[in-house]
């Protein structure tokens, strides 16, 4: 009773919400159906002051419409306003309204990847100016908890490479053709009627999602600033079937992996499919699932796994809105990730790794030692080769070629030389592999 009395006579920490869409709606609902779990944790009420919307006259759940708003600006704009929780999901207006919220001395909270990836250093660099926090951990992973970590826990360490799994829709996609056997398409039409893919999927499957995600996480834990473009992408769309089928008797899982690393004079990072030892952590994620792994000097290799959307993004989203609340409450310094100079990012051509090569070629005598000699010649040594099917009706052979490690340029030159060959019908594929 003592607390109710005094959690009512102090001010509360003011909340706007900026996007009542899935995510938002969400937000907005826990915020007020917990306001008193939330109260008694920190000693001090939180309050939804508005929510802006685009439409105020449609209903949402959990949500009294008189909190509903489409004036951003005069809100972002009063003084009582404490945190601002931007859950827009696009670049603009969010990135306006974000700068505007830290320049009036209002805490963020976002879970907005484009816009971290693309302007994180100069708003982290405006937060700092104006002695307030930029959140941002719903930003990507959903659930896990891995800005913080990095931002804190992992800070003692050199970090020497961030491998992840962060795209659940492509994780569930690679799932079902591992497990299914089932083709591109039809993995990803299911896919979509369970709500996990997008109408249009193309963010998620050519690996754009990704490589936002990654943008951010390598950002931090490397202490500098990695630009999105900077990150070379490649999707999912050349899989097949017989991709997986071939992996699983090499003893390969397949999953569209993020990964960044210190190399010898800067940073690699890259987001494409890999070959992964299937007793690797990382080939047992399955599912919508989310995982990122990371490797330091002092606490050696780490893995956080966890759901990458729906509650478990609203779970992050609210950590941060709490953890803001103290900065309020407790007046302390608000908290930055080092932001160095932008990284030099080492060219994909530079990569040495390991491949998986699938041809369909003439069946006939000295075709194996045609392609051999132009590997020889790029310097690339074959581990093993496997023919796989014949097929008598077009007098052609599959052929599945494992290399040792080898230089990506090399490789991609090699891979055309082949391609000219009169005996070679197609590249059916080629896949990097990842001996974690």
């Amino acid at each position: 009773m003592r607390l109710a009395v005094l959690l009512a006579s102090q001010r509360p920490v003011n909340i706007a919400l900026l996007g009542a869409g899935t995510v938002g709606a969400e937000v907005g609902r826990v915020l007020i159906e917990k306001q008193d779990v939330y109260a008694r944790q920190l000693g001090r009420p939180l309050n939804l002051m508005a929510v802006v919307v685009r439409d105020t006259s449609k209903p949402r759940k959990g949500i009294d419409s008189a909190l509903l708003t489409t004036d951003a600006v005069k809100l972002l704009d009063e003084a009582k306003l404490d945190i601002v929780v931007e859950l827009l999901g696009v670049e603009f207006p969010a990135l306006d309204w974000i700068q505007m919220a830290l320049r009036n001395g209002k805490h963020v909270v976002t879970a907005n990847k484009e816009v971290m990836a693309k302007h994180g250093p100069q708003l982290l660099a405006l937060a700092r100016e104006n002695g307030v926090d930029l959140l941002f951990e719903a930003s990507v992973g959903g659930g896990i908890p891995i800005i913080a970590p990095l931002k804190r826990d992992l800070l003692a360490n050199d970090i020497s490479a961030v491998s992840a799994i962060i795209n659940g829709t492509t994780n569930y996609i690679l799932t079902a053709m591992a497990r299914e056997g089932a083709d591109f398409g039809d993995a990803l039409k299911r896919a979509q009627e369970l709500g996990y893919a997008e109408p249009d999927p193309a963010n998620d499957i050519e690996g754009e999602d990704a490589r936002y995600k990654l943008s951010i996480l390598a950002s931090l834990a490397f202490r500098t600033f990695l630009p999105r473009d900077d990150i070379y992408r490649e999707g999912i769309t050349r899989l097949t079937a017989r991709d997986f089928r071939y992996a699983a008797e090499l003893g390969y899982a397949i999953k569209l992996l993020a990964l960044a690393s210190r190399v010898d004079g800067g940073i690699q990072a890259r987001v494409h499919p890999v070959f992964l030892p299937v007793d690797a952590p990382l080939a047992k994620v399955d599912g919508v699932l989310n995982a990122v792994q990371v490797e330091g000097d002092l606490i050696g290799r780490v893995n956080f796994q966890g759901p990458g959307a729906g509650f478990p993004t609203t779970s992050s989203v609210i950590a941060d809105v709490l953890d803001a609340a103290q900065t309020v409450i407790g007046g302390r310094r608000a908290s930055h990730a080092t932001e160095d100079a932008p990284a030099h990012v080492v060219p994909m051509a530079a990569l040495i790794t390991r491949y998986y090569i699938r041809l369909t070629v003439s069946d006939k005598p000295g075709v194996l030692a045609s392609i051999a000699r132009i590997l020889g010649d790029a310097r690339i040594s074959i581990a093993s080769v496997i023919q796989k099917e014949v097929h008598e009706a077009s007098n052609t052979a599959e052929l599945v070629i494992m290399t040792h490690e080898a230089r990506e340029a090399s490789v991609q030159d090699a891979l055309k030389a082949v391609q000219d060959l009169p005996e070679v019908q197609e590249i059916g594929n080629f896949i990097r592999v990842e001996e974690q």
